[in-house]
């Protein structure tokens, strides 16, 4: 898999809720329930649906190193 992929993937879900399970190590999650705001060349942005509305950007390498992982 390579960002191009990942980007591709990506855009066609810009605007839809995803889930992303984010790993902290040593079998730690965060878990987000997010809406995809927008794609950039190295990172995307996502919005997290809670009452704070907090934007979190990650990289695609952080879903090819499996950092993180989308459920769409």
């Amino acid at each position: 898999m390579n960002p191009n992929l990942v980007k591709e993937k990506l855009n066609s879900h810009i605007g839809k809720e995803a889930i992303i399970k984010y790993s902290l190590g040593r079998n730690k999650y965060e878990k987000y329930k997010v809406v995809i705001k927008e794609l950039y060349k190295n990172i995307f942005l996502v919005e997290v649906k809670d009452e704070n509305k907090e934007i979190k950007s990650f990289t695609y390498s952080d879903v090819i190193t499996k950092t993180i992982k989308i459920d769409f």
